[in-house]
């Protein structure tokens, strides 16, 4: 601090007190006065202004086990039990708040112009709302780039899906930088190859192979249902087109 005021530029600047916090370590918890200056322009070297344990993954932790899906009393105990000192529920909150700015920027980072391939689909996972364990739908799209990478390209939550919604989900990307996909592989839900034309005139739909198998097999027997999924595999597993005609061909027989 001395040295601090000696080489500020300000004439009006000058100690104002200390303040205390409470600090963790692996030994236990203490008390630690740290000296003020009027300005508020003082930063401590060691322990910084807004931290409050040794330990700087201790905030990693607690994000790594919320994101896991412990419940905050869950995280509290664990906390106690390798440090020794009793985080409340509130700070736990604070320190799970701060994921959010790093989702909305994640949801909103810019993608790449062009997407060979996109899923775009639905999962269901059970939530708590009100009190109450329910399952809800997040609609995910996931891109094969240009390099054969796959990327997440969103989440979305919606009561239904429609064509409505689809259509809004694609718009966004548009605006986040993507320009053209050229296969876009769904289920079998109605109007939406037309909301995709609507803002990528030429991507190819491709209906999602689970899905064909699913409506294939409502035209076979039970009691073939083995052996055809075996020689349909063959099919959309083939090298190339020729060898997947030819077991195309074979099927057809049998």
């Amino acid at each position: 601090m001395a040295h601090h005021l000696s080489s500020d530029s300000r004439e009006n600047n000058r100690r104002n007190g200390k303040s205390s916090k409470t600090f963790r370590t692996s030994s236990g918890s203490f008390d630690l006065v740290t000296p003020r200056d009027r300005t508020g322009s003082f930063d401590l070297q060691i322990v910084k202004k807004r931290q409050t344990s040794l330990h700087p993954e201790l905030e990693t932790k607690i994000l790594s086990m919320f994101s896991s899906g412990m419940r905050y009393n869950s995280i509290a105990s664990h906390v106690e039990e390798i440090y020794d000192h009793k985080v409340p529920a509130a700070e736990i909150s604070a320190i799970t708040d701060s994921l959010l700015p790093v989702i909305n920027e994640w949801r909103n980072r810019p993608l790449q112009s062009v997407y060979p391939i996109v899923f775009m689909d639905g999962m269901f996972f059970k939530v708590k709302e009100d009190g109450k364990c329910v399952s809800k739908c997040i609609y995910t799209l996931l891109g094969i780039d240009q390099e054969r990478k796959k990327e997440i390209l969103g989440f979305y939550l919606s009561e239904s899906e429609g064509a409505n919604f689809w259509l809004g989900v694609l718009n966004e990307l548009k605006e986040r930088g993507v320009e053209d996909i050229l296969i876009a592989c769904v289920d079998g839900l109605k109007s939406f190859p037309s909301s995709i034309n609507t803002v990528f005139p030429n991507t190819q739909v491709q209906v999602c192979i689970v899905h064909q198998i699913r409506n294939t097999l409502k035209y076979v027997a039970s009691k073939d249902v083995k052996r055809f999924l075996t020689d349909l595999k063959q099919i959309y597993q083939a090298s190339s087109k020729e060898v997947a005609e030819h077991y195309l061909l074979e099927l057809e027989e049998k």
